[in-house]
């Protein structure tokens, strides 16, 4: 137990490091295998004019690239905050199996960085959402799903 604790101390110590010094929101994350950190991330959503450089995100793919895969199942992240829709996507396209989180949505709700209308908005029909969505040209786009399905050479994610 104690060694998360010490993880979840890094993920918090870069959240405030790298706010400090203007990278972005009070985020930071760590992938930790097999009790060891192999990747750190933190939010630089400001530094980089990015809305997707969130923590979570900058961990995962500091942690495929060094690790050479896409697929993290043999990992866990720990994190200053619980994830946003975004991220939580992010770990489950990762196949992370555990995550650990310290600050919850609601205390993130309560200095400004308030989630749930993405939570709202993705269980409303897209015609509903705030964002106009219209499908176009699907018996076009159909044909790169159908030349997928029959590769040979797909390899399954």
């Amino acid at each position: 137990m104690e060694n998360k604790k010490e993880f979840m101390r890094e993920a918090i110590r870069l959240s405030i490091e790298k706010m400090n010094e203007g990278f972005g929101g009070p985020f930071g994350a760590v992938v930790v295998r097999n009790g060891e950190i192999i990747a750190r991330g933190f939010n630089q959503v400001l530094a980089t004019n990015d809305p997707t450089a969130h923590a979570e995100v900058d961990a995962i793919r500091k942690a495929c690239a060094t690790l050479q895969t896409y697929h993290l199942n043999d990992c866990e992240l720990y994190t200053s905050c619980e994830p946003c829709p975004m991220c939580f996507g992010a770990i489950y396209w990762a196949h992370i199996q555990k995550v650990y989180y310290g600050n919850t949505k609601q205390d993130a709700a309560a200095v400004g960085f308030d989630d749930n209308f993405i939570y709202e908005e993705l269980e409303k029909p897209r015609h509903e959402c705030q964002v106009a969505m219209e499908q176009l040209l699907p018996e076009e786009a159909i044909v790169a799903f159908q030349e997928w399905n029959k590769n040979p050479h797909k390899s399954e994610y």
